[in-house]
């Protein structure tokens, strides 16, 4: 009888485990990916309102009519951020003339520190065809809502450092999301994904 109701303990255990193990790896998908497994890509991406490197005002109907690829960061980001801004640059030049009908939109995380005036001396680094966007935390918690990109501010020591979403996300001309490139995409491979779609028009 004791051996029944062991047996059964262990039995309910081992499924708790199972569980529980499932729900953290959904957690860390949804992390990873910035979307979480129930969301669709009809609710991916929105109207906001930011301000720009040059420190004008701008909503998303001033990039409608064009690709877009949108990648939230910061620029005090040690290696993500500008491994995936350099793999973006490289892809804008694998693809030719294919590459103008594309806007890559930077959009910071670290509003805090990221000012118009730092943007623009980080993005001058990279390709001139990427626009850097910036605002109030706020405004910046909107379109990460928006977009269902993941990030938090993480103390480090007297100052801090922030974790986000890696992925990068294809937006259509008329504002609607098509797909995501990830971090370890290459340019080439990001050119493979992209030239199809901006053939279309």
């Amino acid at each position: 009888m004791k051996r029944g109701f062991l047996y059964a303990g262990l039995v309910i255990a081992a499924a708790v485990f199972v569980a529980s193990t499932a729900v953290l790896l959904l957690e860390w998908r949804a992390r990873e990916t910035g979307t979480p497994g129930m969301t669709t890509a009809a609710d991916i991406g929105g109207p906001f309102s930011l301000t720009d490197q040059d420190g004008k005002k701008v909503t998303d109907a001033d990039y409608a009519g064009q690709w877009k690829l949108v990648f939230f960061g910061f620029t005090y980001c040690p290696d993500v951020c500008p491994t995936t801004l350099s793999r973006i640059s490289l892809t804008l030049k694998a693809l030719g003339p294919l590459g103008d009908k594309l806007h890559p939109l930077f959009i910071t995380i670290d509003p805090e520190r990221d000012t118009p005036e730092i943007l623009k001396s980080y993005i001058d680094a990279f390709d001139k065809r990427i626009t850097g966007l910036t605002g109030t935390p706020d405004e910046i918690a909107a379109v990460a809502k928006e977009y269902r990109a993941f990030y938090e501010k993480v103390p480090q020591g007297d100052t801090y450092t922030m974790n986000h979403s890696t992925v990068i996300y294809v937006m259509r001309p008329d504002g609607r999301y098509e797909t995501l490139l990830r971090y370890d995409d290459t340019p080439d491979e990001m050119a493979a994904k992209l030239k199809p779609l901006l053939q279309q028009g």
